[in-house]
Protein backbone atom coordinates (compact mmCIF):
# COMPACT_ATOMS: atom_id res chain seq x y z
CA UNK A 1 0.00 0.00 0.00
CA UNK A 2 1.31 3.45 -0.90
CA UNK A 3 2.32 5.89 1.82
CA UNK A 4 2.06 9.66 1.75
CA UNK A 5 5.61 11.05 1.78
CA UNK A 6 6.39 14.44 3.22
CA UNK A 7 9.56 15.24 1.36
CA UNK A 8 11.95 13.33 -0.87
CA UNK A 9 15.65 14.23 -0.98
CA UNK A 10 18.08 13.24 -3.75
CA UNK A 11 21.88 13.29 -3.53
CA UNK A 12 24.78 12.12 -5.70
CA UNK A 13 28.02 10.66 -4.36
CA UNK A 14 31.30 9.47 -5.90
CA UNK A 15 32.40 10.50 -9.38
CA UNK A 16 30.26 11.71 -12.30
CA UNK A 17 28.70 9.33 -14.82
CA UNK A 18 26.49 10.03 -17.85
CA UNK A 19 22.84 9.60 -16.90
CA UNK A 20 22.82 11.13 -13.42
CA UNK A 21 20.47 13.90 -14.50
CA UNK A 22 18.16 11.37 -16.13
CA UNK A 23 17.79 9.65 -12.74
CA UNK A 24 17.27 12.95 -10.93
CA UNK A 25 14.67 14.13 -13.42
CA UNK A 26 12.62 10.94 -13.52
CA UNK A 27 12.76 10.43 -9.74
CA UNK A 28 11.68 14.03 -9.12
CA UNK A 29 8.72 13.86 -11.49
CA UNK A 30 7.54 10.48 -10.13
CA UNK A 31 7.84 11.62 -6.49
CA UNK A 32 5.99 14.88 -7.09
CA UNK A 33 3.18 13.08 -8.90
CA UNK A 34 2.94 10.82 -5.84
CA UNK A 35 2.37 13.84 -3.62
CA UNK A 36 5.88 14.46 -2.32
CA UNK A 37 7.87 17.65 -2.31
CA UNK A 38 11.42 17.07 -3.67
CA UNK A 39 14.73 18.71 -2.81
CA UNK A 40 18.24 18.19 -4.09
CA UNK A 41 21.03 17.93 -1.52
CA UNK A 42 23.93 19.80 -3.07
CA UNK A 43 27.36 18.15 -3.18
CA UNK A 44 26.40 14.72 -1.94
CA UNK A 45 26.85 14.06 1.78
CA UNK A 46 29.29 16.96 2.15
CA UNK A 47 27.03 19.39 4.00
CA UNK A 48 24.43 17.27 5.76
CA UNK A 49 27.11 15.13 7.44
CA UNK A 50 28.37 18.37 9.01
CA UNK A 51 24.87 19.23 10.21
CA UNK A 52 24.54 22.02 7.62
CA UNK A 53 21.10 22.04 5.97
CA UNK A 54 21.49 25.27 4.02
CA UNK A 55 22.87 23.68 0.83
CA UNK A 56 19.64 22.40 -0.69
CA UNK A 57 17.66 23.29 -3.79
CA UNK A 58 13.99 22.70 -4.61
CA UNK A 59 13.36 20.36 -7.53
CA UNK A 60 10.22 20.86 -9.58
CA UNK A 61 8.82 19.24 -12.70
CA UNK A 62 9.58 22.39 -14.70
CA UNK A 63 13.16 22.58 -13.44
CA UNK A 64 14.03 18.95 -14.25
CA UNK A 65 11.88 18.11 -17.26
CA UNK A 66 14.75 18.47 -19.76
CA UNK A 67 17.86 17.78 -17.70
CA UNK A 68 17.98 14.12 -18.84
CA UNK A 69 19.66 15.26 -22.06
CA UNK A 70 22.66 16.65 -20.19
CA UNK A 71 25.74 15.23 -18.52
CA UNK A 72 27.11 16.19 -15.12
CA UNK A 73 24.95 16.51 -12.03
CA UNK A 74 22.21 19.12 -11.65
CA UNK A 75 22.73 19.05 -7.87
CA UNK A 76 26.51 18.63 -7.73
CA UNK A 77 28.50 15.69 -6.41
CA UNK A 78 31.18 14.84 -3.85
CA UNK A 79 33.11 11.92 -2.38
CA UNK A 80 32.56 12.95 1.26
CA UNK A 81 32.08 9.85 3.38
CA UNK A 82 29.64 9.93 6.34
CA UNK A 83 30.61 6.40 7.45
CA UNK A 84 34.08 7.43 8.62
CA UNK A 85 32.73 8.73 11.91
CA UNK A 86 29.58 7.82 13.83
CA UNK A 87 28.94 11.53 14.44
CA UNK A 88 28.84 12.17 10.67
CA UNK A 89 26.16 9.50 10.28
CA UNK A 90 24.13 10.94 13.14
CA UNK A 91 24.50 14.44 11.67
CA UNK A 92 23.36 13.22 8.26
CA UNK A 93 20.24 11.55 9.65
CA UNK A 94 19.50 14.51 11.92
CA UNK A 95 19.87 16.89 8.97
CA UNK A 96 17.40 14.85 6.92
CA UNK A 97 14.87 14.91 9.75
CA UNK A 98 15.34 18.66 10.22
CA UNK A 99 14.64 19.06 6.52
CA UNK A 100 11.42 17.07 7.02
CA UNK A 101 12.76 14.34 4.67
CA UNK A 102 11.30 10.87 5.01
CA UNK A 103 12.52 9.50 1.66
CA UNK A 104 16.11 9.57 0.43
CA UNK A 105 17.38 8.57 -3.02
CA UNK A 106 21.14 8.20 -3.29
CA UNK A 107 22.94 7.92 -6.63
CA UNK A 108 26.46 6.53 -6.67
CA UNK A 109 28.85 3.59 -6.72
CA UNK A 110 29.81 1.02 -4.10
CA UNK A 111 31.01 3.56 -1.52
CA UNK A 112 27.79 5.57 -1.77
CA UNK A 113 25.77 2.34 -1.60
CA UNK A 114 27.39 1.54 1.74
CA UNK A 115 26.75 5.07 3.00
CA UNK A 116 23.09 4.69 2.01
CA UNK A 117 22.95 1.35 3.84
CA UNK A 118 24.34 2.90 7.03
CA UNK A 119 22.03 5.93 6.80
CA UNK A 120 19.06 3.59 6.58
CA UNK A 121 20.27 1.64 9.62
CA UNK A 122 20.82 4.74 11.75
CA UNK A 123 17.52 6.30 10.63
CA UNK A 124 15.78 3.15 11.90
CA UNK A 125 12.61 3.57 9.86
CA UNK A 126 12.38 7.34 10.09
CA UNK A 127 13.86 7.78 6.60
CA UNK A 128 13.32 5.26 3.82
CA UNK A 129 16.34 4.88 1.51
CA UNK A 130 16.81 3.67 -2.08
CA UNK A 131 20.11 3.61 -3.97
CA UNK A 132 20.62 3.88 -7.73
CA UNK A 133 23.96 2.30 -8.83
CA UNK A 134 26.20 4.29 -11.16
CA UNK A 135 29.75 3.93 -12.40
CA UNK A 136 31.39 4.06 -15.80
CA UNK A 137 33.64 1.23 -14.53
CA UNK A 138 30.73 -1.26 -14.84
CA UNK A 139 32.15 -3.13 -11.85
CA UNK A 140 29.16 -3.35 -9.49
CA UNK A 141 27.96 -6.93 -9.07
CA UNK A 142 24.59 -6.55 -10.73
CA UNK A 143 22.91 -9.79 -11.88
CA UNK A 144 23.06 -11.22 -15.38
CA UNK A 145 25.79 -8.82 -16.51
CA UNK A 146 23.45 -5.80 -16.41
CA UNK A 147 25.38 -2.61 -17.16
CA UNK A 148 25.84 0.04 -14.53
CA UNK A 149 24.47 3.30 -15.81
CA UNK A 150 26.98 5.51 -17.57
CA UNK A 151 29.11 2.62 -18.82
CA UNK A 152 27.55 2.38 -22.28
CA UNK A 153 27.93 6.12 -22.89
CA UNK A 154 31.53 6.11 -21.62
CA UNK A 155 32.42 3.16 -23.87
CA UNK A 156 30.71 4.77 -26.86
CA UNK A 157 32.59 8.05 -26.49
CA UNK A 158 35.83 6.25 -25.59
CA UNK A 159 35.66 4.36 -28.89
CA UNK A 160 35.20 7.63 -30.78
CA UNK A 161 38.34 9.02 -29.14
CA UNK A 162 40.37 5.86 -29.81
CA UNK A 163 39.21 5.76 -33.43
CA UNK A 164 40.80 9.15 -33.98
CA UNK A 165 43.92 8.21 -32.02
CA UNK A 166 44.35 5.06 -34.12
CA UNK A 167 44.25 7.15 -37.28
CA UNK A 168 46.83 9.54 -35.85
CA UNK A 169 49.04 6.63 -34.75
CA UNK A 170 49.08 5.13 -38.25
CA UNK A 171 49.53 8.51 -39.94
CA UNK A 172 52.45 9.57 -37.75
CA UNK A 173 54.03 6.12 -37.15
CA UNK A 174 53.78 6.31 -33.40
CA UNK A 175 52.41 4.32 -30.47
CA UNK A 176 49.83 5.53 -27.97
CA UNK A 177 49.56 4.19 -24.44
CA UNK A 178 46.01 5.13 -23.41
CA UNK A 179 45.09 4.72 -19.74
CA UNK A 180 41.37 4.43 -19.06
CA UNK A 181 39.35 4.54 -15.84
CA UNK A 182 38.55 1.30 -14.05
CA UNK A 183 39.73 1.13 -10.43
CA UNK A 184 39.34 -2.59 -9.83
CA UNK A 185 38.02 -4.09 -13.05
CA UNK A 186 38.87 -3.68 -16.72
CA UNK A 187 35.39 -3.56 -18.26
CA UNK A 188 35.73 -0.03 -19.65
CA UNK A 189 39.24 -0.58 -21.02
CA UNK A 190 38.26 -3.88 -22.64
CA UNK A 191 34.96 -2.49 -23.92
CA UNK A 192 36.74 0.41 -25.61
CA UNK A 193 39.72 -1.61 -26.83
CA UNK A 194 37.72 -4.48 -28.25
CA UNK A 195 35.09 -2.30 -29.91
CA UNK A 196 37.67 0.02 -31.47
CA UNK A 197 40.04 -2.79 -32.50
CA UNK A 198 42.97 -1.38 -30.54
CA UNK A 199 46.29 -3.19 -30.92
CA UNK A 200 46.06 -4.65 -27.42
CA UNK A 201 44.28 -4.08 -24.14
CA UNK A 202 45.63 -4.89 -20.67
CA UNK A 203 43.23 -5.40 -17.77
CA UNK A 204 43.95 -6.41 -14.15
CA UNK A 205 41.94 -9.63 -14.44
CA UNK A 206 44.41 -11.33 -16.76
CA UNK A 207 46.92 -11.34 -13.91
CA UNK A 208 44.51 -12.97 -11.44
CA UNK A 209 45.06 -11.96 -7.86
CA UNK A 210 48.82 -11.96 -8.25
CA UNK A 211 50.90 -8.87 -7.73
CA UNK A 212 52.05 -7.40 -11.03
CA UNK A 213 55.71 -6.61 -11.49
CA UNK A 214 56.20 -3.33 -13.31
CA UNK A 215 58.86 -4.89 -15.54
CA UNK A 216 56.31 -7.50 -16.64
CA UNK A 217 54.09 -4.75 -18.06
CA UNK A 218 57.14 -3.20 -19.68
CA UNK A 219 58.04 -6.50 -21.35
CA UNK A 220 54.46 -7.06 -22.55
CA UNK A 221 54.52 -3.69 -24.26
CA UNK A 222 58.03 -4.13 -25.67
CA UNK A 223 57.09 -7.59 -26.98
CA UNK A 224 53.99 -6.15 -28.66
CA UNK A 225 56.01 -3.36 -30.29
CA UNK A 226 58.61 -5.84 -31.57
CA UNK A 227 55.92 -8.18 -32.92
CA UNK A 228 54.19 -5.26 -34.60
CA UNK A 229 57.47 -4.04 -36.12
CA UNK A 230 58.10 -7.51 -37.53
CA UNK A 231 54.88 -7.05 -39.53
CA UNK A 232 56.22 -3.75 -40.87
CA UNK A 233 54.09 -1.56 -38.62
CA UNK A 234 55.79 1.03 -36.36
CA UNK A 235 52.46 2.17 -34.92
CA UNK A 236 49.93 0.90 -32.43
CA UNK A 237 47.45 1.80 -29.72
CA UNK A 238 47.47 0.04 -26.33
CA UNK A 239 44.57 0.46 -23.90
CA UNK A 240 45.56 0.10 -20.24
CA UNK A 241 43.09 -0.13 -17.37
CA UNK A 242 44.15 2.17 -14.52
CA UNK A 243 43.39 -0.64 -12.07
CA UNK A 244 46.67 -2.27 -13.09
CA UNK A 245 48.35 0.23 -10.78
CA UNK A 246 46.60 -1.13 -7.69
CA UNK A 247 48.12 -4.58 -8.33
CA UNK A 248 51.65 -3.19 -8.60
CA UNK A 249 54.42 -3.89 -6.12
CA UNK A 250 54.91 -0.44 -4.54
CA UNK A 251 58.59 -1.23 -3.94
CA UNK A 252 59.11 -1.48 -7.69
CA UNK A 253 56.86 1.41 -8.55
CA UNK A 254 58.19 4.00 -6.14
CA UNK A 255 56.58 6.90 -7.97
CA UNK A 256 53.29 5.78 -6.36
CA UNK A 257 54.38 5.83 -2.71
CA UNK A 258 53.03 9.24 -1.74
CA UNK A 259 49.95 9.40 -3.93
CA UNK A 260 46.86 11.16 -2.62
CA UNK A 261 43.82 9.17 -1.47
CA UNK A 262 40.16 10.21 -1.45
CA UNK A 263 37.68 10.21 1.46
CA UNK A 264 37.02 6.50 0.97
CA UNK A 265 40.78 5.71 1.13
CA UNK A 266 41.00 4.94 -2.57
CA UNK A 267 44.16 5.90 -4.45
CA UNK A 268 43.47 8.79 -6.82
CA UNK A 269 44.52 6.73 -9.81
CA UNK A 270 43.80 9.44 -12.36
CA UNK A 271 46.47 11.62 -10.72
CA UNK A 272 49.22 9.02 -11.22
CA UNK A 273 51.05 9.58 -14.50
CA UNK A 274 51.12 5.84 -15.13
CA UNK A 275 51.26 6.13 -18.91
CA UNK A 276 54.27 8.46 -18.84
CA UNK A 277 56.15 6.25 -16.37
CA UNK A 278 55.48 3.15 -18.49
CA UNK A 279 56.37 4.98 -21.68
CA UNK A 280 59.79 6.03 -20.36
CA UNK A 281 60.69 2.52 -19.22
CA UNK A 282 59.48 0.91 -22.47
CA UNK A 283 61.64 3.30 -24.49
CA UNK A 284 64.64 2.42 -22.33
CA UNK A 285 64.00 -1.28 -22.86
CA UNK A 286 63.63 -0.84 -26.63
CA UNK A 287 66.92 1.04 -26.69
CA UNK A 288 68.63 -2.04 -25.23
CA UNK A 289 67.64 -3.82 -28.48
CA UNK A 290 68.76 -0.78 -30.51
CA UNK A 291 65.12 -0.05 -31.35
CA UNK A 292 63.26 3.20 -31.07
CA UNK A 293 59.56 4.02 -30.95
CA UNK A 294 57.74 7.31 -30.65
CA UNK A 295 55.25 6.82 -27.82
CA UNK A 296 52.54 9.18 -26.58
CA UNK A 297 50.93 8.59 -23.19
CA UNK A 298 47.33 9.72 -22.77
CA UNK A 299 44.63 9.38 -20.11
CA UNK A 300 40.95 9.27 -20.97
CA UNK A 301 38.24 9.21 -18.35
CA UNK A 302 37.43 12.74 -17.29
CA UNK A 303 36.35 13.37 -20.90
CA UNK A 304 33.77 10.58 -20.55
CA UNK A 305 32.31 11.09 -17.07
CA UNK A 306 30.25 14.25 -17.66
CA UNK A 307 29.30 13.60 -21.27
CA UNK A 308 25.70 13.84 -22.40
CA UNK A 309 24.26 10.32 -22.14
CA UNK A 310 23.53 8.29 -25.26
CA UNK A 311 19.86 7.21 -25.68
CA UNK A 312 20.54 3.84 -24.00
CA UNK A 313 21.59 5.52 -20.76
CA UNK A 314 18.90 8.19 -21.02
CA UNK A 315 16.16 5.56 -21.13
CA UNK A 316 17.83 3.19 -18.65
CA UNK A 317 18.41 5.95 -16.10
CA UNK A 318 14.92 7.36 -16.40
CA UNK A 319 13.60 3.86 -15.64
CA UNK A 320 15.88 3.62 -12.60
CA UNK A 321 14.88 7.05 -11.29
CA UNK A 322 11.17 6.35 -11.76
CA UNK A 323 11.40 3.01 -9.94
CA UNK A 324 13.50 4.46 -7.09
CA UNK A 325 10.78 6.99 -6.32
CA UNK A 326 7.98 4.45 -6.76
CA UNK A 327 9.75 1.91 -4.51
CA UNK A 328 9.96 4.44 -1.68
CA UNK A 329 6.43 5.73 -2.16
CA UNK A 330 5.16 2.16 -2.03
CA UNK A 331 6.79 1.78 1.38
CA UNK A 332 10.01 0.08 0.34
CA UNK A 333 13.44 0.84 1.83
CA UNK A 334 17.01 -0.39 2.11
CA UNK A 335 17.57 -1.56 -1.44
CA UNK A 336 19.51 -0.92 -4.59
CA UNK A 337 17.34 -0.30 -7.66
CA UNK A 338 17.83 -2.68 -10.59
CA UNK A 339 16.03 -3.37 -13.85
CA UNK A 340 16.22 -6.98 -15.00
CA UNK A 341 14.71 -8.11 -18.30
CA UNK A 342 12.49 -5.04 -18.29
CA UNK A 343 11.25 -5.56 -14.74
CA UNK A 344 12.09 -3.80 -11.49
CA UNK A 345 13.93 -5.96 -8.94
CA UNK A 346 15.06 -4.49 -5.60
CA UNK A 347 18.44 -5.76 -4.38
CA UNK A 348 18.43 -5.36 -0.61
CA UNK A 349 21.53 -3.91 1.05
CA UNK A 350 21.78 -6.74 3.57
CA UNK A 351 22.24 -9.26 0.77
CA UNK A 352 24.55 -7.36 -1.55
CA UNK A 353 26.91 -5.55 0.82
CA UNK A 354 30.04 -7.62 1.48
CA UNK A 355 30.48 -7.67 5.31
CA UNK A 356 34.26 -8.01 4.90
CA UNK A 357 34.74 -4.90 2.77
CA UNK A 358 31.55 -2.94 3.62
CA UNK A 359 31.07 -2.47 -0.11
CA UNK A 360 29.20 -4.14 -2.92
CA UNK A 361 31.06 -7.07 -4.39
CA UNK A 362 33.15 -6.15 -7.41
CA UNK A 363 32.25 -7.63 -10.79
CA UNK A 364 35.41 -8.48 -12.70
CA UNK A 365 36.03 -9.22 -16.37
CA UNK A 366 35.60 -12.96 -16.92
CA UNK A 367 38.79 -13.92 -18.74
CA UNK A 368 37.41 -17.43 -19.29
CA UNK A 369 34.50 -16.11 -21.36
CA UNK A 370 34.31 -16.38 -25.14
CA UNK A 371 33.98 -12.59 -25.38
CA UNK A 372 37.37 -12.15 -23.70
CA UNK A 373 38.96 -14.93 -25.78
CA UNK A 374 37.83 -13.19 -28.96
CA UNK A 375 39.32 -9.91 -27.75
CA UNK A 376 42.60 -11.63 -26.84
CA UNK A 377 42.88 -13.42 -30.21
CA UNK A 378 42.68 -10.10 -32.04
CA UNK A 379 45.35 -8.44 -29.91
CA UNK A 380 48.82 -8.01 -31.37
CA UNK A 381 51.03 -9.15 -28.49
CA UNK A 382 53.27 -12.09 -27.73
CA UNK A 383 51.22 -15.24 -27.21
CA UNK A 384 51.89 -18.86 -26.40
CA UNK A 385 51.68 -20.00 -30.06
CA UNK A 386 54.38 -17.50 -31.05
CA UNK A 387 56.93 -19.55 -29.13
CA UNK A 388 55.81 -22.75 -30.90
CA UNK A 389 56.07 -21.36 -34.44
CA UNK A 390 59.81 -21.22 -35.16
CA UNK A 391 59.33 -19.08 -38.28
CA UNK A 392 57.37 -16.41 -36.44
CA UNK A 393 59.79 -16.47 -33.51
CA UNK A 394 62.76 -16.05 -35.87
CA UNK A 395 61.07 -12.98 -37.34
CA UNK A 396 60.62 -11.40 -33.90
CA UNK A 397 64.16 -12.25 -32.80
CA UNK A 398 65.58 -10.74 -36.00
CA UNK A 399 63.58 -7.55 -35.41
CA UNK A 400 65.03 -7.35 -31.90
CA UNK A 401 68.54 -8.11 -33.22
CA UNK A 402 69.03 -11.13 -30.93
CA UNK A 403 69.07 -14.91 -31.25
CA UNK A 404 66.03 -17.16 -30.82
CA UNK A 405 67.35 -18.39 -27.50
CA UNK A 406 67.92 -14.86 -26.27
CA UNK A 407 64.42 -13.86 -27.35
CA UNK A 408 62.99 -16.80 -25.44
CA UNK A 409 65.04 -15.86 -22.39
CA UNK A 410 63.73 -12.29 -22.46
CA UNK A 411 60.06 -12.86 -23.26
CA UNK A 412 58.82 -16.44 -23.01
CA UNK A 413 57.97 -16.08 -19.31
CA UNK A 414 55.18 -13.71 -20.34
CA UNK A 415 53.13 -16.56 -21.82
CA UNK A 416 53.97 -19.27 -19.27
CA UNK A 417 50.61 -18.88 -17.53
CA UNK A 418 48.64 -17.93 -20.63
CA UNK A 419 45.19 -19.48 -20.09
CA UNK A 420 43.62 -18.23 -23.31
CA UNK A 421 43.31 -21.15 -25.79
CA UNK A 422 45.40 -21.08 -28.94
CA UNK A 423 43.51 -19.99 -32.01
CA UNK A 424 44.10 -23.21 -33.97
CA UNK A 425 41.55 -23.55 -36.77
CA UNK A 426 38.61 -22.15 -34.85
CA UNK A 427 36.29 -19.49 -36.22
CA UNK A 428 38.33 -16.60 -34.83
CA UNK A 429 41.49 -17.91 -36.45
CA UNK A 430 39.72 -18.18 -39.79
CA UNK A 431 38.59 -14.57 -39.47
CA UNK A 432 42.14 -13.54 -38.60
CA UNK A 433 43.54 -15.32 -41.64
CA UNK A 434 40.92 -13.67 -43.84
CA UNK A 435 41.83 -10.24 -42.45
CA UNK A 436 45.61 -10.79 -42.40
CA UNK A 437 46.48 -13.25 -45.21
CA UNK A 438 50.24 -12.74 -44.98
CA UNK A 439 50.56 -11.39 -41.44
CA UNK A 440 52.33 -8.37 -42.86
CA UNK A 441 49.81 -5.57 -42.74
CA UNK A 442 47.77 -6.18 -39.65
CA UNK A 443 45.28 -3.36 -39.46
CA UNK A 444 45.13 -2.96 -35.70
Amino acid sequence: MSTFPKRTAILVGGGPAPGINSVIGAATIRAILSGSEVIGLKDGFKWIMQGDISHVMPLTIDSVSRIHFRGGSHIGISRDNPTKDKKYLENAVSSLLRLNVDQLITIGGDDTAYSAYRIEQVADGRVRVAHVPKTIDNDLDLPKAISTFGFQTARHLGVEIIKNIMTDAKTTSRWYFVVTMGRKAGHLALGIGKSAGATLTLVPEEFGNKQIKFEQLVDIMVGAIIKRLSYGRPDGVAILAEGLVELMDPNEFKQMVNVERDAHDNIRLAEINFGEILKARVQERLASFKLKATIVAKNIGYELRCADPIPFDMEYCRDLGFMAAKFLTDGGSGALISMQEGKFVPLYFKKIIDPKTNKMRVRMVDINSETYHIAHHYMIRLKREDFIDAHELAKYAATAGISLDEFRKHFEYLVKDDTVPESGDDAVAILEKTEMPAKKTTAK
